[in-house]
């Protein structure tokens, strides 16, 4: 509770920081644009989750380039490196990987039986992939080299694995119908506890750099810090309070963690200075937003980079006064 009080108190006076936010229509309507992947200044990757395609946006000239998935793909999250752009085929149980040369596609299906919706991904430091599979109740690791992939349950039933990031490459990832986060290390899945077991709901991770492990608690509207050394656990209620819906999330390089109100229409991208533990003002979307589900940070370009139910991709240019 240390850290709810505190942060309660502290948040009448905004940190000094706040965004500009630019947006470019996608060409496609109703595709649900989500989750970019910023591949250098005139190549943002991005999935239409509705409309089973990857794109590349132009942020420089506003052009769109639309690769075309499998049918029924239902894409979900996009990652790229070198060696392609990987994308979660949520709805058809594989990961993909577009070639660079001619956007050809590599499927590689996900093992067993049942649920397999690959959802969230990140790459660990040797290139290869852990990622969430919400419904399946499960999150997994691809070995790319070996083209191997393998799946590990959670304990919780019905839990669903949702945000996830790799420290040290060690996942770390929500579980968002429980009150609980989880990572694996030494070959053990651990499940840890958040507080308000009947009301948390964890659904995007982010690692801060102060080293804490950052989340937003969708279903309470407060954002949380786990403490992976003293395993303490924080919370500060968000300034839109109950209401809040935070979603997508990321953390920057400037002591900040940024996320998305998704229960306020528009939607407000707003951000909490970890050091003083105050809130910026929050910055309303210009389209509205509907639901901005994954965010971004692009260090070169101090951005943080989103998609929006309102058929946009949006940049938030943060600018730092302290």
């Amino acid at each position: 509770m240390l850290g709810l009080t505190l942060g309660l108190l502290l948040s009448a006076s905004a940190a000094p920081a706040t965004v500009t936010i630019n947006e470019w229509q996608v060409p496609w309507p109703d595709s649900r644009p989500r989750d970019p992947y910023v591949q250098s200044d005139d190549k943002v990757w991005f999935v239409g989750q509705r409309s089973d395609y990857a794109a590349i946006l132009n942020p420089q000239t506003g052009d769109f380039k639309r690769i075309d998935l499998p049918d029924g793909a239902g894409p979900h999250n996009i990652i790229v490196d070198e060696r392609g752009a990987w994308y979660a085929g949520n709805k058809a149980a594989h990961i993909g990987k577009i070639s660079h040369a001619d956007y050809s596609i590599t499927q590689y299906p996900l093992p067993g039986d049942g649920r397999r919706d690959v959802h969230t991904m990140q790459f660990t430091s040797d290139g290869n992939i852990w990622f969430t599979a919400q419904g399946a109740n499960k999150f997994g690791y691809f070995d790319v080299a070996e083209n191997n992939i393998e799946l590990y349950s959670i304990e919780t039933l019905r839990a669903r694995p949702y945000g996830l990031i790799v420290v040290n490459d060690q996942p770390w990832l929500t579980l968002f119908g429980s009150h609980k986060l989880v990572t694996y290390e030494d070959g053990q899945v651990q499940e840890i506890e958040l507080p308000r077991p009947d009301a948390n709901r964890p659904r995007r991770i982010a690692l801060g750099s102060d080293g804490g492990i950052w989340y937003v608690d969708y279903a309470g509207g407060y954002l949380g810090r786990y403490d992976r050394a003293t395993e303490q656990v924080n919370e500060w209620a968000m300034p839109a309070g109950a209401g809040s819906l935070p979603y997508g999330m990321a953390a920057d390089n400037k002591g900040y963690v940024w996320f998305a109100e998704t229960g306020p229409q528009p939607n407000r991208i707003v951000g909490f200075h970890i050091a003083s533990e105050t809130f910026t003002d929050p910055v309303a979307v210009p389209s509205g937003g509907g639901t901005i589900r994954h965010m971004v940070f692009d260090e070169a370009r101090q951005s943080l980079w989103f998609g929006t139910d309102a058929n946009t991709v949006g940049q938030a240019k943060i600018s730092y006064s302290d």
